[in-house]
């Protein structure tokens, strides 16, 4: 599918980070673990860039996970693009036993120790929730400062502590109901966050995963995401307003999500190519996972 994504022009390939989903009155589904998944999508593309959408920093070690983006940024020859988020379905955090109290403060310091990690290649910390001694990158991957980082959240208290240091911010498509039209808002509480912070809010550029279902797709509407539905023209046409609303970067969650979906969406691709000329690009993504309707229906 990563390869089949690559081959018709897909800009990035990006995997959720989820151990388990729990919906009521459906059975228990879950997908591959995020970084093992993605290491192998490092080794088995060349072009595209990568990231986890988004990673959930209390299910591992901070000084583990930034010793895991430089080894994938190696692998990819600098393609990584660390999606970073605190998590939020209750659920697999008890099942896998990971500690579902004070995310946003265990958060904060992993937030501190994987960005002072990439960026400087060292640090010694110790806080409420962890505690590192002399930690150091060694040996260091492609970049010095190390991969790029994302952000996917729309709570104050992160937006704040992440805004001075993030590249980008991402979007659900349930926040802005799947719509280029519902994403003013936000981009006000993150510019506002810039604002407080110091940072100008155009230097954070601002992504968006979309729901699009494409002929063969099954899965039912979401009430607060309806799925973009259209001609390859219509879809290309929803993209680019997408961009004139300030987007950068979208992420295609594709129904079905198949190597068949994936190839119909390639006229899409064509037609954004097409209109290049008009001052505006939407990048598109495929997010390759087992069963990401159930977390869909339940984010």
């Amino acid at each position: 599918m990563c390869r089949l994504a690559e081959d018709i022009g897909f800009d990035s390939i990006w995997v959720p980070d989820h151990l388990i989903y729990v919906v009521p009155g459906e059975e228990p589904k879950g997908p591959w673990e995020c970084w093992s998944i993605l290491s192998a999508v490092a080794a088995a593309t060349s072009r595209v860039e990568i990231g986890p959408l988004v990673l959930c920093t209390n299910f591992r070690n901070p000084g583990l996970i930034a010793k895991m983006a430089d080894t994938v940024d190696e692998i990819s020859g600098g393609r990584l693009i660390l999606g970073l988020g605190a998590g939020w379905h209750e659920p697999e955090y008890r099942a896998f036993g990971f500690p579902y109290e004070h995310r946003v403060g265990r958060f904060a310091e992993a937030f501190t120790i994987i960005r002072t990690l990439l960026r400087r290649g060292a640090i010694d910390f110790q806080g409420k929730h962890y505690t590192l001694r002399d930690c150091e990158l060694r040996p260091r991957g492609p970049r010095a400062d190390g991969p790029p980082l994302l952000i996917g959240s729309r709570g104050e208290q992160i937006l704040r502590m992440t805004a001075p240091h993030v590249d980008y911010w991402n979007a659900w498509a349930v926040w802005n109901v799947n719509r280029p039209e519902g994403l003013a808002p936000l981009h006000a509480q993150v510019d506002a966050a810039c604002l407080a912070t110091g940072r100008d809010p155009a230097e954070i550029a601002r992504t968006v995963a979309v729901f699009v279902q494409l002929p063969g797709g099954t899965d039912p509407d979401n009430p607060r995401a309806p799925w973009l539905r259209g001609t390859p023209e219509e879809l290309a046409e929803t993209l680019r307003c997408f961009a004139r609303a300030g987007i950068a970067h979208v992420q295609v969650l594709l129904d079905p999500n198949t190597s068949e979906g994936i190839a119909a969406f390639a006229p899409v691709l064509e037609h954004l190519d097409r209109g290049e000329g008009l001052g505006v690009r939407a990048r598109t993504e495929v997010i390759s996972t087992d069963d990401y309707s159930r977390l869909r229906r339940a984010r």
